[in-house]
């Protein structure tokens, strides 16, 4: 055994030894031989000290159900084995990696989680509270390699519970009691509370987490601020979330998948362990919180300027955001496969041109932006050496440059992007865990299409150079109607914050985002 203690006061002795290294003083000592006879021989025993109960989540079935059930096409792909009110479940009994284990993960909708400022604060102070409060037994179920995940989207609390499945069934029903029993202490609800407010005060410190958050505080109807949130939150009570809870649980919308060693039986049960802990009302859809995403006007140039948070920050960051379609109807599987292929194309070329030749800064990257399921491309720079109307001017010259660069794309080329691009939308998927989460992107984004890269792969097979010169003519060059464009630059403490104010040619500067919400149509709610 080795024991610690810690202390500021430290008696010093007439043999205080110093380690040569750095210095540190140091005293050795026998432990007294009449601690040790009291050692031997004990008054009494402290009830604490006694061997661990036993862990009831290490498992002893390890059997493979693949062999148990029928396997047919049918199994290929999750099916929904219960669509309720209350409840939807997805399942699938997996054939391929035959692992004792199982992935359990769902979404419970709160009554209102999302409805206003006060709420959403309110449910995030709960759901940290609560994973704080299940600490103890989820550390017990990881030593027998059965794991929980808590977190929350919106007015959604996101349980996964994956791992060894014979026990999985105990873990779920204990966190599910305790999640309907738990009432929060307050001294645990003060500690909490002072991380909630270290990580709002932290909140943009990074430039390129800072463009981020900005581009989705124009873009998201509901979006709320940091700092609105910080002088929110120091007023809120111990009271005001006891009195909070029972009507965030009061009804409930629930979605969830069972993928992996189970039998559909085997996660019905799992459905009734839920339904056993809340027995209560279901959500409607009417009442569960809906994203909506602006729609950019017609031919839109937008620009945001706003300087770094930490003021000793040099970095700036532009993000040059382009607005492109919803994902929904037949057009959906071509327009990301020529989405994803323009990547493919283009990632290398600006890593070249703007960070190897052009030396702007350690970060030069572009990629497809899915907010809440429309589509949109975005370039992105980080430099400390030049200021964000620069690298804004250099992005554009080389989007500029694209139409040149796709024309002088011969075939063989083209075609090995093509090809590429196809065989890693076909790669098999490596564990489970990664087919499962590749499952339950598609329930949460409400697609519900599991082969979304074959059909992709199957789709890029007939797209030509042709289709995506069109498409970046129509999305990405102005003066087209279709290029709707939202330019975010965070401005570095070494730039000369004047330069923001300098007229932007046909752009349209926003001032304040909140009026500027106020007057501007939004898509309808997708996800």
């Amino acid at each position: 055994m080795r024991v610690d203690v810690v202390s500021k006061s430290f008696q010093k002795s007439d043999d205080v030894q110093q380690e040569p290294w750095f210095g540190s003083e140091y005293v050795e000592k026998d432990i007294p031989s009449s601690l040790f006879e009291l050692w031997k021989d004990p008054t009494e025993i402290n009830a604490c000290l006694h061997l661990p109960a036993k862990n009831e989540f290490v498992p002893s079935d390890f059997s493979i159900r693949a062999g148990k059930a029928k396997c047919d096409s049918e199994n290929a792909r999750p099916r929904c084995i219960l669509d309720e009110p209350l409840m939807r479940i997805w399942y699938k009994l997996d054939n391929t990696f035959k692992l004792p284990r199982a992935n359990t993960y769902f979404r419970i909708t709160l009554k209102g989680g999302y409805s206003n400022l006060k709420n959403a604060l309110l449910t995030e102070l709960f759901i940290h509270l609560l994973k704080d409060e299940l600490n103890e037994i989820i550390y017990q179920a990881s030593v027998a390699k059965l794991e929980t995940f808590v977190s929350l989207y919106g007015d959604k609390l996101e349980l996964k519970v994956y791992g060894f499945n014979d026990k999985l069934p105990v873990l779920f029903s204990k966190v599910l009691a305790m999640t309907k029993s738990f009432s929060p202490r307050d001294d645990r609800f003060m500690v909490i509370k002072e991380d909630m407010v270290r990580t709002l005060k932290n909140t943009n410190m990074k430039p390129l987490n800072h463009s981020s958050y900005l581009r989705l505080q124009v873009l998201c109807q509901s979006f709320w601020d940091v700092e609105e949130k910080l002088f929110l939150l120091n007023d809120l009570t111990l009271s005001d979330l006891n009195f909070f809870i029972p009507e965030l649980l009061s009804q409930l919308y629930i979605e969830g998948l069972c993928h992996g060693n189970l039998l559909e039986e085997e996660a019905l049960n799992i459905s009734k362990i839920f339904r056993s802990n809340f027995s209560v009302q279901p959500l409607p859809f009417e009442m569960r919180h809906k994203e909506y995403v602006m729609c950019l006007p017609t031919a839109a140039d937008l620009v945001r300027d706003v300087r770094v948070k930490n003021k000793l920050e040099t970095n700036s960051v532009v993000e040059l955001y382009f607005q492109i379609e919803p994902e929904e109807g037949t057009a959906l599987i071509k327009l990301k496969a020529v989405i994803d292929l323009f990547d493919e194309l283009v990632e290398e070329p600006l890593f070249n041109q703007l960070r190897t030749n052009e030396q702007l800064g350690y970060v030069v990257d572009c990629s497809a932006r899915v907010t809440y399921r429309i589509t949109g491309f975005c370039f992105r720079v980080q430099s400390s050496d030049y200021d964000p109307v620069y690298l804004q001017g250099r992005i554009e010259n080389f989007i500029n440059g694209v139409e040149e660069l796709l024309d002088g794309l011969d075939d063989k080329s083209f075609e090995s992007y093509r090809s590429g691009l196809i065989a890693k939308l076909l790669e098999k998927d490596p564990s489970l865990t990664y087919e499962t989460n590749r499952f339950w992107g598609q329930i949460t984004d409400k697609r519900y299409m599991f082969d979304m890269s074959e059909k992709e792969a199957e789709e890029l097979r007939s797209i030509q150079k042709s289709d995506l010169m069109e498409w970046y003519r129509t999305y990405l060059r102005q003066p087209s109607p279709k290029c709707r464009r939202l330019c975010v630059r965070v401005w570095g403490c070494n730039t000369d914050w004047k330069d923001a104010d300098s007229p932007v040619a046909s752009a349209e500067v926003i001032k304040d985002v909140i009026s500027f919400k106020k007057s501007a149509k939004f898509y309808p709610s997708l996800c």
